[in-house]
């Protein structure tokens, strides 16, 4: 089975960098892109950026600027680059992965991970 896995969550200072990991456990045959989204407290879950398995990025206004989103293909492994961060950047950060081919030819239009909680606060 399938499954994302996300690491690389945790407590930064105003003004910090984080990098996320997005791991894809489980052999697949290919995907069409990765992504990564945001909910914070009480407010609904929100694009921070995504990439293609061509390597093409899109980038959602909240972090534009200050957010990094790349991918390791022989990995399997999607990475998240977090700079000059704010409190407001608190939340948890979640992974997806959308239209995976597993290796049976199984396809899942969209996976998600369990959540990584990144706290920004002095």
């Amino acid at each position: 089975q399938v499954q994302l896995v996300e690491s690389g969550g945790g407590s930064v200072q105003p003004g910090g960098s984080l990098t996320l990991s997005c791991a894809i456990s489980g052999s697949i045959r290919s995907l069409a892109g990765q992504g990564w989204h945001r909910q914070a407290p009480g407010k609904q879950r929100e694009l921070v950026a995504g990439i293609t398995s061509g390597g093409s990025t899109v980038y959602g206004d909240s972090m534009k600027g200050r957010v990094t989103i790349s991918r390791d293909h022989d990995k399997n492994t999607a990475y998240l680059q977090l700079s000059s961060l704010t409190p407001e950047d608190t939340a948890v950060y979640y992974c997806n992965a959308v239209r995976v081919v597993t290796m049976d030819g199984h396809t899942d239009n969209e996976l998600w991970g369990q959540g990584t909680l990144v706290t920004v606060s002095s």
